[in-house]
């Protein structure tokens, strides 16, 4: 159970200590969903983001190790490697959050215009 409470300590202060990144991000989120949420393809923009998301995980799994300073051959106990499943799973959830709204609209259903005489 100490584990447990030791990584979610250590997400909490690496939050703290981005707290401006995380702050940003939020401020991104907020505008870029009030901005879509007119647009009314929100499902065509939810495929976009669900790939932009594993592609965002799949290489955060890869690189969050090295950033670290650690390596594979390091990570030997189960903990080791949720976490690093989590929190690769947290970028890929944070980059498709972002992507869907972007993704709906460029999506946007368009509206047919009267033609001109």
């Amino acid at each position: 159970m100490y584990e447990i409470w030791l990584t979610l300590n250590i997400l909490f202060e690496l939050a703290l200590a981005n707290a401006g990144l995380v702050i940003a991000w939020l401020a991104a989120l907020i505008v870029l969903t009030l901005l879509a949420l007119r647009s009314g393809a929100w499902r065509r923009g939810l495929p976009a983001a669900i790939l932009i998301g594993a592609v965002v995980a799949a290489v955060a799994f890869v690189m969050l190790p090295g950033r670290s300073g650690a390596s594979f051959g390091e990570l030997r106990y189960w903990l080791d490697w949720a976490s690093l499943v989590g929190f690769a799973a947290g970028f890929g959830g944070a980059a498709a959050l972002l992507a869907w709204p972007l993704a709906a609209l460029f999506r946007r259903q368009r509206t047919a215009r009267p033609l001109s005489p």
